[in-house]
């Protein structure tokens, strides 16, 4: 039997350098939101011949369309984000470009304010839900509390991470919102796992809480860290090799799956272990 739960200062200060270093990255440069988030329009063009920025920024100016960023991959190719136009708008700008469309998507600033509050309500409720869900499956809210700690401690890293990778052009969207979800149902799945075998040692042994939390992370540890890797050598090659519309996505997930098999048994187990050893002295 390995004894974790021996390290979990080391764990414990590991996490929190870990979320500084993203939360630091994230308070002073932030996310970059998506029209998704923030309305608007983005219009991908290729174009027969090399088109410069500042053509492009004309042919906007004067359909009077308000630019925001201008991306260009290479001279015959370009992303451009701008206020929300319309399909008659957007013909006309393609037509004075001479350009072939890629992709047009445009969403209404109504819209895009009612996503962010529709996104941070359903993760309340869904915190609240496994909250309740788990102290109720395990008869002890210090279970639930180490579990939504440790999804919680996954958020973070996530975000964290995330923001750094805005430097690279990763962006907040409806994609990304999908991995958080995801990472959240994946962070509790492990956690389950490991405290359903402390509770099912619990009931036929009279051994500590510790002893308990060592045992059946010994015996799951190599399961869930094989579980991840499936996950792992699925992702990696589209994070690197992927196109643009999904290698943040992956990347996202990649973050979330790490984070969450680490957390289950190097969070989640060691604050069970501390909130459980502090029972009898209240």
């Amino acid at each position: 039997m390995i004894n974790f739960t021996r390290y979990t200062k080391l764990y414990f200060l590991f996490s929190a350098i870990v979320i500084s270093f993203g939360m630091f990255t994230l308070f002073s440069k932030g996310f970059n939101l998506s029209i998704d988030f923030t309305g608007g329009s983005m219009t991908e063009y290729s174009f027969d011949k090399d088109t410069s920025t500042d053509a492009i920024q004309k042919v906007f100016d004067k359909n009077k369309i308000e630019v925001s960023s201008i991306a260009t991959q290479n001279s015959k190719r370009a992303i451009i984000r701008s206020t929300a136009m319309s399909e008659t708008q957007e013909l006309a700008v393609r037509k004075d470009l001479g350009a072939t469309q890629l992709r047009f998507d445009s969403v209404g600033p109504v819209l895009g304010l009612e996503t962010i509050r529709k996104t941070f309500y359903a993760s309340i409720v869904a915190i609240f839900g496994i909250l309740l869900y788990i102290s109720f499956t395990f008869k002890k809210l210090s279970y639930g509390v180490a579990a939504v700690a440790a999804l919680l401690h996954d958020l973070l890293v996530l975000f964290g991470i995330y923001a750094v990778l805005a430097k690279y052009g990763a962006e907040v969207d409806t994609l990304f919102i999908t991995a958080v979800l995801t990472t959240m149902s994946f962070s509790v799945h492990d956690t389950i796992v490991m405290f359903d075998k402390i509770r099912e040692y619990k009931k036929t042994s009279g051994l500590g809480i510790d002893v308990l939390a060592n045992k059946a992370l010994t015996e799951t540890i190599v399961r869930s860290v094989n579980n991840s890797l499936t996950i792992i050598l699925m992702l990696v090659p589209l994070t690197f090799f992927g196109g643009d519309a999904v290698k943040f996505f992956a990347a996202a997930l990649l973050i979330g799956t790490i984070t969450g098999t680490y957390s289950s048994p190097c969070i989640a187990t060691p604050l069970l272990v501390l909130l459980e050893r502090r029972r009898p002295a209240r």
